[in-house]
């Protein structure tokens, strides 16, 4: 890893650490976000908690912050939104800027710009409306997996391996105001790859009895396998790290991200998406995958903060 940018912790000032929101994932939000401030409580970091519980300026009220630590996942917090409002306040910030989030947000606009970097990633297919099923059937087959567009945490996701599935899963994803797709369901090994300031952080397979690596895997469930070391060649390993970059290059993701990629059963990779606010929880990747690089979470949290200041 580079070495520190920042030496004293008084150098970061106030830092306000955003939590919650109003999107699905509020309750991971307030999970992930008490174990940063309690992390850079404990490294001496002037740290403020911040429930965002209406809009962003009625949050940061008057509490003087110099730099906002954000984990808010999701629609209002990772999407580009909350990241425009403190480029007007010109209040630096933890992760990507507001184009970057607002593509990673966005996982249709994130395939699209992946297809056009000649990047691997499923195919797919949007779903309007329920004419758009057959259509779907003959151009992707069966299973696929139905997402809405700008959820996070495998919400409103549901597999599909009959035309009344995906009628289900189609009406399941809608619920989420945005746009719904099906992506040509992947057999193989689901792995995981942390960026930390454009360098990627070693591999972590992922096991689980579940259909998908869903919301109850990773965040409810105890059968969930994590592996790291991830089992693959090193020099596989080393490719997989370096198309995770360039996946986050390409979308002009910054900070710290996760990307998640399957290996298929003839041996190729597909990118899925993008997380540019991962999860800080016990269960969380991140965290494990730095500590597989030596790092605990005081330091993982640091470094984070880190990427707010300008070099």
């Amino acid at each position: 890893m580079k070495p520190l940018r920042v030496k004293q912790a008084a150098d970061f000032g106030r830092v306000a650490v955003l939590m919650g929101g109003t999107a699905a994932e509020r309750d991971i939000s307030l999970l992930s976000g008490a174990a940063v401030y309690q992390a850079l409580k404990q490294q001496g970091i002037d740290a403020i908690p911040v429930d965002v519980t209406t809009d962003l300026l009625t949050a940061l009220g008057n509490i003087g912050a110099d730099r906002v630590f954000n984990v808010i996942h999701g629609r209002g917090g990772e999407d580009g939104v909350l990241q425009a409002v403190l480029e007007t306040l010109r209040l630096p910030y933890t992760g990507s800027g507001v184009l970057a989030s607002a593509l990673s947000m966005d996982k249709l606009r994130t395939k699209l710009c992946w297809q056009g970097m000649g990047l691997p990633t499923p195919r797919w297919f949007v779903l309007k409306t329920v004419e758009d099923i057959d259509d779907c059937i003959n151009r992707l087959g069966f299973p696929v997996i139905v997402k809405p567009a700008m959820e996070g945490s495998s919400i409103g996701m549901s597999k599909a391996g009959s035309r009344d599935e995906l009628s289900e899963a189609m009406q399941v994803a809608a619920q989420f105001a945005c746009e719904v797709f099906a992506e040509q369901w992947v057999q193989g090994r689901e792995y995981t790859i942390a960026v930390l300031d454009g360098e990627a952080l070693p591999v972590i397979r992922l096991e689980t009895p579940n259909n998908f690596y869903d919301f109850d895997a990773k965040y409810r469930a105890d059968t969930t396998r994590y592996h790291c070391p991830c089992g693959l060649e090193p020099a596989r390993e080393q490719s997989l790290q370096e198309l995770a970059v360039r996946a986050c290059r390409g979308l002009g993701v910054k900070g710290w991200a996760r990307v998640d990629v399957f290996i298929d059963d003839k041996d190729s990779a597909q990118l899925i998406e993008v997380n540019t606010v991962p999860g800080m929880t016990d269960h969380s990747l991140v965290p494990m995958a730095a500590k597989a690089a030596g790092m605990d979470f005081a330091e993982l949290v640091w470094r984070i903060l880190e990427t707010s200041v300008a070099v």
